[in-house]
């Protein structure tokens, strides 16, 4: 039975492993870790590009990680390939966001335009704090951290993958 890209997202990375019973410590891509924790089947993108169906055979919450044991994984040994393997979950899974709100598979790789500044680079990851997102920008001039906040977010165009934002003087530093 052959799976269907177009029907899933990727949500989360295998960091690593936790215990000797095969638990697996999965980084989620977004803010977010409720899809992964509520999920009945999950689908693995494998080191050589594979897909494979896999079923959770527990799920929970640790210190923003989650942990996850498969149904067939019963120890150490049987999940250690699994490292960095990504974890996809079926689209219909994710409630229908506001006009305001983006899911990260829609702007990840997005280009990144500051008004002053042009081109910085490409939105990489994200992580969050307490206080908000922020963004990982690579670009020529190294890695920029932008914080997800109102003043500094122009607007969000996920049909072209760009972003404009308005950083303050400062937090990019540019070689004259």
């Amino acid at each position: 039975m052959s799976i269907s890209e177009d029907s899933l997202i990727e949500t989360g990375q295998i960091i690593g492993t936790h215990g000797l019973r095969g638990d697996l410590k999965v980084r989620p891509l977004s803010g977010d870790p409720g899809p992964l924790l509520q999920a009945e089947e999950f689908v693995l993108r494998l080191p050589g590009g594979q897909l494979q169906k896999v079923t959770p055979q527990r799920q929970a919450l640790h210190k923003g990680i989650v942990l996850l044991r498969l149904s067939g994984f019963e120890s150490l040994t049987d999940v250690e390939g699994l490292k960095g393997c990504r974890i996809l979950l079926d689209k219909t899974l994710f409630p229908v966001l506001e006009n305001d709100e983006f899911y990260w598979h829609q702007i990840q790789g997005s280009l990144v335009v500051d008004r002053q500044l042009g081109d910085i680079g490409r939105l990489a990851s994200m992580f969050t704090t307490a206080a908000h997102d922020t963004w990982v920008v690579e670009g020529s001039a190294g890695e920029i951290m932008i914080p997800v906040v109102a003043e500094f977010v122009v607007s969000i165009d996920t049909e072209k993958k760009v972003i404009q934002v308005d950083l303050p003087e400062g937090l990019v530093e540019v070689d004259l």
